[in-house]
């Protein structure tokens, strides 16, 4: 694998859920192959999924499991209402 000669310096695509995370045409998000050899793939991924849309992405996950069967209703509330918390709890501080 290639280094990057600037280590310390992020991609233009840095934390873009849109770039580094997209949704696929089966409804399922996959990061593309060109994140994957990036020197700051973690840090970016994290990165994206604690901005405005990565709360829209673990809501898709928690529906998958739901429907999935493997969660309860009770346990898909609870975490529902957690992410519309955190959700007005970022509002509030804009």
């Amino acid at each position: 694998m290639a280094r990057s000669p600037f280590p310390n310096r992020r991609p233009y695509c840095f934390a873009d859920l849109a770039t580094v995370f997209p949704k696929q045409p089966n409804g399922l998000r996959e990061t593309p192959p060109a994140c994957m050899v990036c020197h700051c793939k973690t840090e970016c991924l994290r990165a994206a999924l604690n901005q405005r849309g990565g709360e829209q992405v673990e809501a898709e996950r928690i529906d998958r499991a739901y429907k999935a069967g493997a969660m309860s209703f009770l346990d898909r509330w609870s975490r529902k209402k957690t992410l519309h918390q955190k959700r007005m709890a970022r509002k509030g501080k804009k």
